[in-house]
């Protein structure tokens, strides 16, 4: 007799040959599936504390996507012979799970919650982006966790042509004018992310309807494997009723300041406005000995939000008196600094960019050591966001911010680049 109550659902989608089960791997976690297409095996875990963490206002969302050697057959490199940290790429594909994952839960949902997805088994021919939102989306179906989903995710190419959903990472590269990764529910799409070389605004909308269609059959599948398992999921409370009771209270309180103030001001402006209003607020709605300091806070932070919003959408304010249709004024020069091979310094509005290029030789060929055969790149994009480009104090590291961004410009320039 087994020691496993294995469920299994098994389709094909999209033209490749589908499988999600639950039940035999992680069984310790609030859900885990493992998701196989061809050769790649994914294991997606998800957990979540016992009890809500305290004075927070956000969600604590952790992704990891680990990228094990073992998974194609390789011994790590190094001394000591050991996984390393995330790749660029892992990193990459952390954030890309991530953006479609996080609004798909309650607003009062404050426990700590992580998702792991793990590579166990490597397939050149399958490409992982998409497959890892789903396989993510799956494991939270299957958990106690409230999850208000399922969603998925495609890879969309175009060869010759013609769409084609979750082509190889070699077919992308090679023959494909496309590379897009959509992820959404049956009903809307959450999350685009392209590169494309130069197509035009109605291919890219085809080809996102497209993918959105692969999308539902996808979602049909982990619906039929939630059926299966029949999870129940955790309650969560209402919002605090203090918090209700002060948000009325401080709406009333700031009347139609914040629509008074953001016309016509610039961002320190602003900035010093709001900030002298919520000590105001503070001031007159927190009790003496201070116990209901956070109720305070977190219902100014709503109501201002809520105001803000509003004044910009209804009322046509933004808050440095622009319509809704300009943009602020743009100053580009370059040649700034005089020993680099380029450089331009872009200003918009307040926001400033310092672009920097440094040509080199092929012995400067960044090595790309991950699952896939080792590869050389000759073009590389590093992205930086020290903390006094807004005025704060702060390390200086490069973060998965960093990284992030600075793969989504390398990509937008790659297809303009010289070959």
């Amino acid at each position: 007799m087994s020691l496993f109550n294995e469920q299994t659902i098994q389709n094909t989608v999209a033209g490749y040959d589908l499988s999600i089960s639950t039940g035999r791997f992680a069984r310790q976690a609030n859900g885990a599936v493992k998701v196989q297409v061809g050769n790649a095996v994914l294991l997606a875990t998800a957990t979540m504390s016992k009890s809500p963490k305290e004075g927070i206002d956000f969600f604590p969302l952790t992704i990891e996507f680990a990228e094990k050697s073992y998974a194609a057959g390789k011994i790590p490199g190094g001394f000591f012979k050991r996984e390393a940290r995330p790749s660029t790429a892992a990193t990459l594909t952390a954030r890309m799970i991530d953006r479609p994952i996080r609004p798909c839960f309650p607003d009062n949902f404050h426990h700590d919650t992580q998702i792991v997805i793990t590579v166990l088994s490597h397939d050149e021919n399958v490409s992982l982006d998409g497959l890892s939102i789903t396989a993510a989306s799956a494991a939270l179906s299957v958990s106690d966790i409230p999850f208000i989903g399922p969603i998925a995710g495609v890879t969309v190419g175009r060869v010759n042509g013609e769409f084609v959903i979750n082509p190889s990472p070699k077919t992308l590269e090679k023959d494909s004018d496309l590379d897009l990764v959509v992820a959404g529910t049956k009903d809307a799409v959450l999350m685009i992310e392209s590169a494309s070389k130069e197509l035009s605004e109605d291919v890219i909308i085809d080809a996102i309807q497209f993918g959105h269609s692969a999308i539902k059959d996808l979602i049909q599948v982990q619906e039929s494997l939630v059926e299966k398992i029949n999870p129940t999921k955790t309650n969560i409370p209402t919002e605090n009723t203090v918090i209700t009771e002060l948000k009325g209270k401080i709406n009333d309180y700031i009347g139609n300041q914040i629509e008074t103030n953001l016309t016509g001001a610039n961002k320190d402006q602003v900035s010093t406005f709001l900030s002298e209003l919520e000590s105001n607020v503070t001031e007159e709605f927190t009790d003496e000995d201070g116990e209901n300091s956070f109720e305070v806070s977190q219902a100014f932070k709503s109501v201002k939000k809520d105001l803000i919003r509003k004044t910009i959408i209804q009322k046509k304010v933004r808050p440095d008196g622009r319509q809704v249709d300009e943009i602020r004024p743009i100053e580009i020069s370059v040649g700034e600094l005089p020993s680099a091979h380029g450089s331009a310094l872009f200003t918009r509005g307040e926001t400033q960019s310092l672009g920097i290029i440094t040509l080199g030789s092929s012995d400067d060929e960044q090595i790309i050591d991950g699952l896939s055969e080792t590869r050389r790149s000759h073009y590389y994009f590093h992205y930086n966001f020290p903390p006094f480009s807004v005025g704060e104090v702060g390390m200086i590291r490069t973060g998965r911010r960093e990284l992030g961004h600075g793969a989504l410009a390398e990509r937008a320039l790659l297809p303009v680049l010289p070959d």
